[in-house]
């Protein structure tokens, strides 16, 4: 079974994904894509799609009649890279249509965007697997979010490489320009992958020595 194609599927036609692109596509069409509603939601909306599919999943004893068929490393790839797609396409694609049809759009940069986004679905994704809750996954990634802006606006304005902010439009000079962004974007991704990679594993692993996962939620 191939679960990469499955978890998109999942993803993808979800009412997680139905709902976070309309929800976008209104506040691009309201408020545009350089408004400051815009931006902060960004950590939000990403997370709808499949942040915490591996926690249903794992919670609801599921994941013990699929993993046999597809195999752990598999299974856990899958479920990351969806999460990320996902949570990526659901900024990214109302973006597109807003610069497509809307009159005097922002100078928006749909790349971006989808990296920006794919990083908070992962973090969203990873808080999950590492708390084995629902409410710290949808709520860490914007708490981090908004604890690095305020950090960035108070006290390290020169690490401007380290502010959401900028990630989603750029303003400084950045080495390769857009692509030194989408380069650090995807090197935080790595970091998350291994680290969701490692507690996932962990998990499943428990989840055979024990009668079932604890619902901590």
């Amino acid at each position: 079974m191939n679960s990469f194609e499955t978890d998109m599927k999942r993803a993808i036609i979800s009412k997680g994904f139905l709902a976070g692109f309309v929800l976008e596509l209104l506040i691009f069409w309201k408020v545009g894509g350089d408004s400051e509603l815009f931006r902060v939601t960004v950590p939000v909306i990403s997370t709808f799609p499949y942040a915490t599919a591996w926690l249903a999943d794992y919670q609801s004893g599921y994941i013990k009649a699929y993993l046999p068929r597809c195999g752990r490393t598999s299974y856990i790839c899958g479920k990351f890279l969806a999460c990320g797609i996902a949570g990526g396409l659901v900024e990214m694609l109302p973006c597109l249509l807003y610069l497509r049809f809307a009159k005097n759009a922002a100078a928006l940069n749909p790349l971006l965007i989808f990296f920006s986004a794919m990083v908070w679905a992962l973090l969203s994704a990873t808080l999950a697997a590492v708390s084995n809750s629902r409410y710290i996954a949808y709520g860490g990634s914007f708490v981090i979010y908004y604890i690095l802006v305020i950090l960035h606006d108070r006290y390290f304005e020169d690490i401007y490489c380290l502010y959401p902010y900028e990630w989603i439009r750029y303003e400084h000079n950045w080495i390769f320009d857009e692509q030194g962004i989408v380069i650090l974007l995807s090197s935080l991704s790595v970091l998350l992958f291994l680290i969701y990679y490692n507690t996932v594993r962990r998990c499943i692993c428990l989840l055979y020595t024990s009668p079932s996962p604890r619902d901590t939620r």
